[in-house]
């Protein structure tokens, strides 16, 4: 099968990086990878490689490329944005964050159980030291409970807000705590605290900055 060196190289960073992160890499990435800006450039030669039969694409979801052969991928919801820093309102429209039309689609292999999952983009800093950065996409558990030490989802009902943290049952008082040291912790009365789901997975573009620990 003929292929133009610049196709050989996107199919074979498309294989090394599913393999390496366990879903496939945007078309930027590709482009980055292979020295093109044009998205239009790579859309091209995918569409070759899609034509040759070598991967399948899905357009209306993020991350749609699949290689021949692969494992199968699931899609995920992505339903808006938590805040690793300050709390942040929920908007009265949704019952979680901003809603997005879009998915974020990962190998069947990375979970055992896909119900209840569903996917946040993390907007801050708060948990750095536990390697989430601002921009990361969060996998969560929807689930109501939390053992000491589980990262969540919490919503603040005297206000309606909603954060990323740590959680902590001290007796009568929540504890959410940050992965970041030069934050504070922020204490909530038991009955004010609503855990709307547990991380269950990170995922990072590869072409942002890794987070920076305080530690390093």
């Amino acid at each position: 099968m003929t292929l133009s060196l610049r196709q050989r190289k996107m199919l074979d960073f498309i294989r090394h990086f599913t393999r390496n992160q366990g879903f496939p890499p945007t078309i930027r990435e590709i482009g980055e990878e292979v020295g093109i800006s044009s998205t239009s450039v790579v859309n091209y030669n995918l569409e070759v490689l899609e034509r040759k039969k070598l991967i399948s694409r899905n357009r209306h979801v993020s991350r749609g490329l699949r290689l021949a052969g692969s494992v199968d991928v699931v899609s995920i919801p992505l339903v808006g944005r938590i805040a690793a820093g300050e709390p942040v309102p929920i908007p009265e429209a949704s019952a979680d964050i901003a809603l997005f039309d879009e998915t974020v689609e990962i190998a069947s292999t990375m979970l055992a159980d896909t119900e209840g999952i569903y996917a946040l983009q993390v907007r801050g800093e708060s948990m750095i030291d536990a390697l989430i950065n601002d921009g990361d996409i969060v996998l969560m558990r929807h689930q109501s409970h939390a053992d000491n030490g589980d990262l969540v989802a919490a919503r603040l009902a005297d206000n309606n807000e909603t954060t990323l943290k740590r959680i902590f049952h001290e007796g009568k008082m929540v504890r959410l705590q940050p992965a970041n040291p030069t934050m504070e912790p922020i204490y909530v009365p038991a009955d004010k605290v609503e855990v709307q789901g547990k991380v269950m997975m990170v995922i990072r573009d590869l072409h942002k900055p890794a987070p920076r620990s305080s530690l390093s």
